[in-house]
């Protein structure tokens, strides 16, 4: 017998017959709850995050993207203004990631409590790399994407998909608390917020 297998003959020994452990409920904090968009935009502006309710998509991209603008491959062509050059990634190196101007994508669901947008990999949102190399990174949501909590979020999600969880632009602090942007991420987001739902 190994000292592993002593060991764990030992604590089954002392712990006798025990009862099997508690069901735990995992239905909590869902609900009714309306999703309140003021409450987004409020958190994404506490983390720096820039927003812009009731605009043209196509024309708030224009004033925003420095060339050449990445797009995923499912991105809605009603989205890209005229006269920008886009790329479409169809596996662009991460050098050329890199250096791109900026990057556009829809998201998946947003969470109003924590203000955070989530990306899942779909064809409108791209492979992870590209949300994470450009500088800036442009994010398109739906108010009907919108939920209250992040409970609520997870029950939308797939979590066999590659997520990446936003909150803000990429930020991190050392232990004097010297904020640093841009080490992970882009260093500018900006969120098109949009009430139009998907019906």
């Amino acid at each position: 017998m190994s000292g592993r297998e002593l060991m764990l003959s030992r604590i089954r020994a002392a712990l006798g017959d025990t009862a099997p452990p508690a069901t735990i409920p995992r239905d909590y904090r869902r609900g009714d709850r309306v999703a309140d968009l003021d409450l987004l935009v409020e958190r994404l502006e506490d983390y720096k995050a820039v927003v812009h309710r009731g605009v043209s998509i196509a024309e708030t991209v224009a004033a925003l993207a420095p060339a050449p603008l990445i797009v995923p491959p499912g991105i809605d062509p009603g989205w890209l203004p005229d006269g920008v050059e886009v790329l479409r990634d169809e596996g662009l190196s991460a050098d050329t990631l890199a250096v791109a101007g900026g990057v556009l994508t829809a998201a998946t669901v947003a969470v109003a409590e924590t203000g955070t947008i989530v990306l899942d990999g779909s064809p409108d949102q791209g492979r992870r790399i590209i949300s994470l190399l450009p500088d800036l990174h442009i994010c398109v949501v739906r108010a009907d994407q919108v939920v209250a909590s992040v409970p609520e979020a997870l029950a939308r999600l797939d979590p066999r998909r590659p997520l990446t969880w936003i909150s803000g632009p990429s930020a991190t602090s050392d232990i004097e608390l010297n904020r640093v942007e841009g080490v992970h991420g882009p260093r500018r987001l900006h969120v098109i917020v949009t009430e139009a739902r998907n019906d």
